[in-house]
């Protein structure tokens, strides 16, 4: 049985299914007869995400948190209903109601109004969709190999961290850098001059980069401000997620100004005489940080979290600054082509979102 974690847009993986007995399986394919060429949506979690069935996947069982939408083809083509439905998601994540996990009902997604043109259309418009699909797809893969090419030369440049191969020096994080706590949302303040400033929340930081689709403001005091300000380099990290992404952190090279951030994050303010933002914001992301924080952290249903002693507490490796120098170097060329690549992608979703209204 396959969740909504399985369901992207134009793509099923079958990464950790749920195993269910015979008896289970036939009450479940019976609820939703899963058929070739049907579509299915995420409508809890992160809602709208839509996929259309292949053939190799017909009869599979889903959880309740994927809806099973099944086109007329005599009225609209299955991938025009897809890209279609993927372009109302913003509007469906503004519907969707809920405390821990937000979602939509089925009623919610059955009211969608649905704009059919003749078939003949239909099929022009998805023939130019899954080109531009098709161009996305590539840009996302060259993105990914960017990826793990600075992977690549972090082991290159500073050996193996899990067993120090080059016998780095090691020191506790708190002796390398700034750590504090972010505001706290609906906090009681007697200061009647509150000023409206951008805030980074847990989702605008991402594993190694940060989010910027979404930034919302938070109205604060002028002492708040300046004790929550961030600056250039700053490495923002999350206290809770999913256990294999406890910690992640970025760095934010362009704060927005007077832009705060959350009680949820971490701001950590390194001493660039010993470690510099590139270094440690893919440290972060390797083995050697991930064990620590997932081997001390609490988790309660799936959810893990550190806290500000365990933060601090974090070892981190200091190989010699001219060696660190070397890899920010690295980064920064191979960060450019990544925002080619990224505009490229982002012109490309764009325009598949436009053609598919």
């Amino acid at each position: 049985m396959l969740s909504s974690k399985n369901i992207n847009d134009d793509e099923i993986t079958t990464t950790a299914p749920r195993f269910l007995t015979d008896e289970q399986f036939d009450i479940e394919n019976k609820r939703t007869n899963v058929l070739s060429g049907d579509l299915l949506m995420t409508i809890v979690g992160t809602v709208g995400r839509v996929a259309v069935v292949p053939e190799m996947l017909a009869g599979i069982c889903l959880q309740r948190s994927v809806a099973v939408i099944k086109p007329n083809p005599t009225i609209i083509n299955n991938r025009y209903l897809m890209y279609q439905l993927q372009s109302m998601r913003k509007f469906l994540e503004s519907e969707a109601r809920g405390v821990a996990q937000k979602g939509i009902y089925l009623k919610q997604v059955g009211d969608l109004s649905v704009i059919t043109p003749p078939l003949d259309e239909q099929y022009r418009v998805v023939d130019t969709l899954n080109h531009i699909s098709g161009l996305i797809h590539i840009y996302q893969q060259q993105l990914t190999k960017l990826d793990e090419l600075i992977k690549a030369r972090f082991v290159e440049v500073f050996g193996d961290m899990l067993l120090n191969s080059l016998e780095w020096p090691e020191k506790s994080l708190e002796s390398l850098a700034d750590i504090v706590s972010g505001i706290t949302k609906g906090r009681k303040t007697t200061e009647t001059e509150l000023i409206e400033v951008p805030y980074m929340a847990v989702s605008n930081v991402k594993s190694g980069y940060i989010d910027w689709t979404t930034v919302k403001t938070i109205l604060a005091t002028k002492q708040e401000i300046e004790q929550y300000r961030l600056m250039p380099d700053d490495i923002l990290m999350t206290e809770g997620g999913d256990p294999d992404k406890v910690g992640r952190g970025a760095i934010i090279k362009n704060p927005l100004k007077d832009s705060i951030h959350q009680n949820h994050i971490f701001r950590v303010r390194l001493d660039k005489s010993e470690l510099l933002p590139a270094y440690f914001a893919e440290y972060l992301q390797h083995q050697k940080a991930k064990r620590y924080f997932l081997g001390c952290a609490k988790q309660t249903t799936g959810i893990a979290s550190i806290n500000m002693r365990q933060l601090r507490a974090l070892p981190v490796l200091i190989p010699p600054l001219p060696l660190q120098n070397q890899f920010a170097a690295f980064v920064a060329e191979v960060d450019k082509s990544k925002l080619f690549a990224e505009l490229f992608a982002q012109n490309a979703c764009i325009l598949a979102e436009n053609r598919s209204k």
